[in-house]
């Protein structure tokens, strides 16, 4: 495998981070590849957009850089397309995994015939799993499926041990209905936008 570079971008509060670092243990610990996982800080406060990186390979990983040039971005809050370009650095053909019903339109615009845009409705999940709309193990459990880099098993080790053990029954059911939800809109066929 090639190093395969994931971004994530949420709000402060929404466990962007806290995602990134399940999927990095999900692929390194439980997995049998070498990750990565970091945030970039910026404004640190609650609703302030927020960075966090996932690299994954079969080799160890000697690179420490934040991630310019994603195979894969997710996207925890629709409402970033708004301000931020999302695509920038994607790697043509690379696939965005957004909490979405359906492709926003400004996303929809740039994505058309270059990335694969991938709708989870993540918010109304983590409403059903978890009674709050934390979707961070739900978007975990979309990029799982998306990715292909991590089982769902490995996963969901990683999110037992992250999660406070009073709740992880919840997330775990959130992971696994997301990641069902991509994975009925693969067996349908790719969508591209």
């Amino acid at each position: 495998m090639l190093l395969y570079q994931i971004r994530w971008h949420g709000r402060g509060g929404q466990g962007a981070v806290t995602a990134a670092r399940m999927f990095g243990l999900a692929a390194s610990v439980y997995g049998e590849s070498y990750a990565q996982s970091f945030p970039a800080f910026g404004a640190e406060r609650r609703g302030a957009p927020v960075l966090a990186f996932t690299k994954v390979d079969s080799e160890p990983i000697l690179d420490r850089s934040q991630v310019y040039t994603p195979d894969l971005v997710v996207v925890l809050d629709k409402t970033l397309v708004k301000v931020i370009d999302v695509t920038t650095g994607l790697k043509p053909g690379g696939k965005i995994v957004i909490n979405a019903s359906e492709v926003p339109e400004e996303l929809a615009e740039k994505a058309r015939g270059v990335y694969q845009v991938i709708p989870v409705n993540a918010t109304r999940i983590s409403m059903e799993a978890l009674g709050r709309p934390i979707t961070n193990t739900a978007m975990a459990g979309a990029a799982c499926r998306a990715s292909g880099l991590v089982t769902l098993l490995s996963l969901e080790k990683a999110i037992a041990e992250l999660t406070p053990h009073g709740i992880t029954e919840k997330n775990l059911e959130a992971a696994e209905k997301a990641f069902s939800e991509v994975s009925q809109l693969f067996e349908g066929g790719d969508r591209d936008a």
